[in-house]
Parts: C-alpha cells; sequence; structure tokens
C-alpha cells in the first residue's frame, strides 16, 4: 500500500514481472496500491473522545479524536489577561510620552529665548544653566518614555505569538480527516494519552490506486506516460483501464524477489500505473494483471 504521513510519502513496492511472450500485447502482475495515511496528534494529551471505529466510512474534514484541552484552555486565559494587562500598561505609557513631548517643546521654547538672552547678557549664566539642565532632563523623560513604550510593545508581540500558538494548540486538538477514506487502524482508545506527532488512527483511500511493473528495454519504445492500459482482477469478470503515470528513467537490476536463474542479470524499468476507483471496487493488496 502507499503509506503517507503528515511529513513525508513512501511507496511499498511490490515487483511485477512479464508473463507473456507475444509481440503485441504483454501482460504483467502486480499488487494494487491504496494511500495510507496515518494521522498524527499534533498537540498531546489524554484521548477524551474517539468518535470512530476499524472500518469506518470518513471523509475529509470529519472530526476524529478530541484530545483533553483544559490544560491549554486555562494557559489561553492567562496569556489573554497578561495581553489585557500589557495593554492597560501601553495606554499609561503612551500618556506618559506624550506629557513628555509637551514638556520637551515648552522647555525648548523657553531654552531658545533665554538662550539669546544670555548671549545679549541680558539674563544671568545662572538662569542660562538652569534651563540647559531642565532640557536635559526633559530630553532623557522623553526617551525613557519611548523606550518604556517600545518595550512593552515587544512585549505584547511576543504575548501575541503565544497566543496565536496555544489558538492553535487548541485547535490540534480535534483531530480531523485529512482525506476520505476508510479508518484501518486505531492506535489509541478513549482514555489512552497520546504524545505530539504520535499516530493516532490510520485513514486508506482506495479511490485511486496504483500498480508497479517492471518491463524490459525492448518494451520502453512502445509504451509512453498517460498511456491507456488493461486490468484483470481475480473473481471478476470485467476489465478496468488505468494508465502509465510514471516510467523510471534508469535501468536496474531485476528485483530479487522475482529473480529466477534466467533473469538474475537482466536489467528492467519500473513503470506505475494510475487507476481509478471511484466505486470502490478493487481493494488494497489486491493482485492485478495488467496488459499493455
Amino acid at each position: 500500500m502507499r503509506r503517507l504521513t503528515i511529513f513525508s510519502i513512501t511507496s511499498a513496492v511490490f515487483f511485477a514481472f512479464n508473463c507473456s511472450n507475444d509481440n503485441e500485447t504483454h501482460q504483467y502482475t502486480s499488487i494494487l496500491e491504496g494511500t495510507t495515511i496515518q494521522v498524527p496528534a499534533l498537540t498531546g494529551g489524554q484521548i477524551v473522545e474517539m468518535v470512530i471505529e476499524t472500518g469506518q466510512q470518513v471523509s475529509l474534514g470529519d472530526r476524529l479524536v478530541r484530545i483533553d484541552s483544559l490544560e491549554l484552555y486555562l494557559q489561553y486565559q492567562q496569556l489573554a489577561a497578561s495581553f489585557e494587562e500589557i495593554s492597560g500598561q501601553k495606554r499609561i505609557a503612551a500618556i506618559a510620552l506624550e506629557r513628555t513631548q509637551r514638556d520637551l517643546a515648552y522647555v525648548k521654547q523657553k531654552y531658545e529665548r533665554i538662550e539669546k538672552l544670555y548671549h545679549t547678557n541680558s539674563v544671568p549664566k545662572q538662569d542660562y544653566d538652569d534651563i540647559t539642565n531642565q532640557l536635559s532632563q526633559v530630553n532623557s523623560a522623553r526617551e525613557t518614555a519611548v523606550d518604556n513604550l517600545q518595550t512593552l510593545s515587544a512585549r505584547q508581540k511576543q504575548i501575541e505569538a503565544q497566543i496565536a500558538l496555544t489558538r492553535k494548540k487548541l485547535s490540534d486538538t480535534i483531530i480531523m480527516a485529512p482525506i476520505n477514506g476508510i479508518i484501518t487502524t486505531k492506535y489509541y482508545e478513549t482514555g489512552e494519552a497520546v504524545a505530539p506527532l504520535r499516530p493516532v488512527v490510520e485513514i486508506m483511500d482506495i479511490t485511486s490506486l496504483e500498480a508497479k511493473i517492471y518491463i524490459e528495454e525492448p518494451m520502453l519504445a512502445k509504451i509512453r506516460q498517460g498511456q491507456e492500459v488493461t486490468l484483470d482482477i481475480d473473481g471478476s469478470d470485467r476489465s478496468f483501464s488505468g494508465k502509465v503515470s510514471w516510467i523510471s528513467p534508469q535501468a536496474e537490476f531485476t528485483p530479487k524477489s522475482i529473480m529466477t536463474p534466467d533473469t538474475r542479470t537482466s536489467l528492467v524499468y519500473a513503470v506505475e500505473i494510475e487507476i481509478d476507483n471511484p466505486d470502490g471496487i478493487m481493494k488494497d493488496g489486491m493482485p492485478v494483471v495488467i496488459t499493455l
């Protein structure tokens, strides 16, 4: 079967062989492969609800499992309270900054007047020194207010990111079906604890199947990508159709599982066949005869 996880796809290989010497048609035997996905728990915890059973048909987006979310919800509430606290502090800091800016503008005007008078010897040096010190103090107060507001803004962004992460984790406590398919395996039951990224259930989709065959070099000129092929299965008089989805560009030795003394040194090319199976008549693991 084709096995997929959320992070990787691995195709299980079945080795096929040519079973006809006819020059016009060639038959190969292979195994049908469905697409299997192991659905992980992105957030770990105790499973409090599992609404599916093995063999059940599910659709994309169906709820499969619910993991306990109380601790995450409390964390979210704590972060939300911290966000409100920082927001209040920012409002106070913004008011303080506005006040220091007004003070700075006022002291600057006063400084400019006294500076002109000082240079014309109209005011004593003490008055000039006093206003200079006052201007320096107001400048420092404004810089402190700016730094305080920037620090609070950075802290608020951190909390916003933590809130977003917690929301995602809360959302991940509800595990949804990523594809249409059939539940083939349940790895856990209600009440058990699952670690993050561990598979909880396995879903198989057989609406589209694949089969892999191996052809000899002389056959390469007779097939092309997209070519229609015929498939026959045991127990059915009906023939099915598929198409060539991939032809290996590189030769390989005959797979060991089908090696015979005559074919031990043969070079073959892997070919993948894609088969639509909307009615679900064909199953994963079913042997099939492919005619080219």
